[in-house]
């Protein structure tokens, strides 16, 4: 399994998504936009950087018509989803031109672990899966 770093409030997106503000329905974050690309497809551990971006929750709703729908973690993983392709470009409304579209699916949201982030979408550590396979059985 693989796990990457990115900024909330973008993580949360991915995860557990956004109100969006005429339906009250929830929609997701279902792009990763890269300057480079993957041939990677399965599942990756989403890790809320340490520090957030600059966007404010405003800028979210007017460019993509979404509230944020949830606390923004900070530190460590909050979820897991699926990269099923890699593209350029992607008619998704989340979509940052000139960039690589990871094509994401099936968001699972996981209790909080506090684990340092890094650059790149890179292999998970042991220790980490073991953490997450033990909140994966408490919770059921």
């Amino acid at each position: 399994m693989k796990i990457i770093s990115i900024r909330q409030p973008w993580a949360s997106l991915i995860v557990v998504g956004g109100q969006n503000v005429q339906t009250g329905a929830i929609e997701l974050k279902d792009v990763e936009n890269r300057s480079w690309g993957t041939t990677y497809r399965g599942p990756v551990l989403i890790h809320a950087s340490l520090r957030p971006d600059a966007i404010r929750p405003d800028e979210i709703e007017r460019r993509f018509g979404v509230r944020l729908a949830c606390e923004q973690q900070l530190g460590g993983v909050i979820g897991m989803v699926d990269i099923v392709e890699c593209v350029r470009p992607h008619p998704s409304p989340w979509y940052a031109p000139e960039h690589f579209a990871f094509i994401l699916a099936n968001p699972r949201p996981l209790p909080f672990i506090r684990w340092k982030g890094a650059l790149s979408l890179r292999a998970a550590p042991a220790e980490l899966l073991a953490l997450v396979d033990e909140q994966i059985k408490q919770a059921t």
